[in-house]
């Protein structure tokens, strides 16, 4: 994620570029600048200039120069988004809200991972109530390796006494809610509890679920939310079965872990579950990028029909094809498959009611049809149902509702679109609220271009990869290009959702911008040669302004480099006047 402007302005007004430089560089006053040995290549005569008034540094030997951010960049080796961390640490200023640390989710991650190593071999190491209960639940040892299920004992203080042994920061445990603390004491925050690994779909350890064993409460308890989980942006077990998702076309949504565990152990292997949540639409999009075609299989009781409703809106919004099934016999998922199997549970799947089906049939329960109060009270909230749909589906679902209530499709069309031809042409247009989440992302129109048409063809990559650095400058772009490069560079073909899953869900919406909105129009050649034009033209411009910036403080260079420098300049801002690259 990107630093504000904000941040950035703060961080160069509150670091004196004398003082940062001064730490690794020894400087003396020249005139009203500053002068030593550059850092960045090898000279006896100091030709390293650092202007305190502008903020300023340059070297009239190797040419290097910019301002403290970019000087910490170079002399440290790091990206801006590290050296501006670096510099906000070092002078106590607060990064905006949003920016997150990409080494502190390294961290979070490796930390998940040596957690869910621990709590791997607990469960195997030595008998224990976890490996009993899963194995009472009928789980098969491949099945409970597959997904890397866990325990944690009874203990206070096992986790937190080795990870701290590793060396990890107390504060970083609580941060990810594996440590929990309470007047000055740190203990486990799971303890008694058959633990499942939460991962993203690059196969990272986001997070954990813990069921507990015996009588205690919560009955699952879940990691809270930090810098690398967040239940909405995620599904249980995508990780694992999201090929085969793809490959059904269709991902069958339950609640629980154990659903997602029971089917896949049955053969049902094109399961996710949304994490004990209501579904959100950043878990829609995730199933849309290997399907369009979505069963929920939800709970039978009024919280799981509940459920229901609202993932059915939320898909239906994002132009999935979805339908519901209640399980018949057995309270959920698992129970049923486990007493029934596979093949029942297909059955089932074929008998899922679609959005408008399984809406009016829960309004049909809540009116009586054999009474003409009732009818008109089912077909004012059908009409609810049938200004969702398209015209072509309302018109269906119209002609049934006509039949069944013995009421003329005219009636019921009024009802549900009024008689006002305006008011009919945008009734059925598309309904879907505006996506608050798809903000705009930092990334440039040079970088969305170059991207689709790497996405376009991969013969696009080598003609790009010349200009990769001055071209892709936001943090987004960098992370879309960096994944494709990855890709193409193992001379594997492009696959759009593997690409996603590479990706964080900030660039995950900044891609999906460039799918739906950046066009080609059979002109791929000429958008190349535009793009590399106008990276050319950014370089020169790039260039004017460091010939003069360096001139401003070449006041006691020789007059042969002042000379040299001014027809440098003299040359490039010509170029830039033909508009030649």
């Amino acid at each position: 994620m990107s630093a504000g402007s904000n941040t950035v302005d703060e961080i160069k007004s509150r670091c004196n570029i004398v003082d940062v430089i001064g730490r690794v560089v020894p400087l003396k006053k020249a005139g009203s600048n500053y002068k030593g040995r550059c850092p960045f290549h090898n000279e006896k005569t100091p030709s390293f200039v650092v202007s305190e008034t502008k903020q300023i540094f340059t070297c009239f030997g190797c040419g290097a120069t910019g301002d403290v951010i970019s000087f910490v960049q170079q002399y440290h080796q790091l990206d801006f988004m590290q050296a501006m961390e670096k510099l906000a640490d070092e002078y106590g200023i607060t990064i905006q809200k949003g920016f997150h640390k990409s080494e502190d989710k390294d961290t979070a991650y490796t930390i998940n991972r040596e957690a869910a190593k621990f709590f791997y071999r607990a469960f195997r190491e030595r008998a224990n109530p976890g490996y009993a209960y899963m194995k009472g639940r009928g789980i098969e040892p491949e099945i409970l390796n597959k997904f890397g299920i866990g325990y944690a004992d009874e203990k206070w203080d096992s986790l937190f006494l080795h990870l701290t042994a590793m060396g990890y920061p107390k504060e970083k445990l609580v941060e990810l809610g594996l440590i929990s603390q309470s007047k000055g004491k740190y203990y486990d925050k799971f303890r008694g509890r058959v633990m499942f690994p939460i991962m993203n779909t690059s196969g990272k350890i986001i997070g954990f679920g813990g069921r507990v064993l015996g009588d205690g409460t919560p009955k699952y308890l879940n990691s809270q939310e930090s810098g690398v989980f967040q239940k909405k942006n995620n599904l249980y077990g995508l990780n694992i079965t999201r090929q085969e998702i793809h490959k059904e076309d269709q991902a069958i949504l339950v609640e629980g872990y154990m659903d997602v565990i029971s089917l896949y152990q049955s053969g049902v292997r094109n399961v996710s579950a949304s994490l004990g949540t209501a579904l959100t639409e950043n878990q829609a999009r995730l199933l849309k990028r290997y399907t369009d075609n979505v069963i929920l299989s939800y709970d039978a009781d009024q919280a799981g029909i509940n459920a229901a409703l609202r993932g059915l809106d939320i898909l239906h919004r994002e132009k999935v094809k979805v339908r519901v099934l209640h399980v018949s016999d057995g309270k959920d998922p698992d129970e049923f498959v486990k007493k029934n199997g596979k093949n029942a549970f297909m059955t089932l799947i074929k008998q899922a009611l679609p959005y408008a089906d399984y809406r009016l049939n829960l309004i049909r329960k809540e009116c009586e049809l054999d009474t003409t109060e009732g009818r008109v009270d089912f077909l004012k909230k059908a009409a609810d149902v049938l200004r969702n749909l398209s015209p072509v589906e309302a018109d269906i679902y119209i002609k049934k509702l006509a039949e069944e209530t013995k009421i003329s499709e005219g009636a019921i069309r009024l009802e549900a679109i009024g008689n006002n031809s305006e008011k009919q042409s945008s009734q059925w247009v598309d309904r879907h609220p505006k996506d608050t989440d798809r903000l705009p992302s930092d990334i440039t129109s040079l970088e969305k271009n170059l991207i689709k048409l790497m996405l376009h063809s991969s013969g696009y990559y080598p003609k790009i990869l010349p200009y990769e650095k001055a071209a892709f400058t936001s943090p987004s772009g960098q992370n879309i290009y960096n994944s494709i490069k990855e890709i193409y560079e193992k001379h594997e073909e492009l696959d759009i959702p593997r690409l996603m899953d590479m990706l964080d869900q900030e660039d995950v919406r900044a891609l999906e911008g460039i799918m739906e909105n950046v066009r080609l129009a059979g002109k791929e050649e000429q958008l190349l040669a535009d793009c590399v034009n106008a990276i050319k033209r950014k370089e020169l411009a790039q260039k004017e302004q460091e010939l003069i910036m360096r001139l401003s403080m070449a006041e006691e260079e020789s007059e042969e480099t002042i000379t040299e420098l001014t027809q440098e300049l003299m040359e490039i801002q010509m170029m830039i006047k033909n508009g030649r690259g």
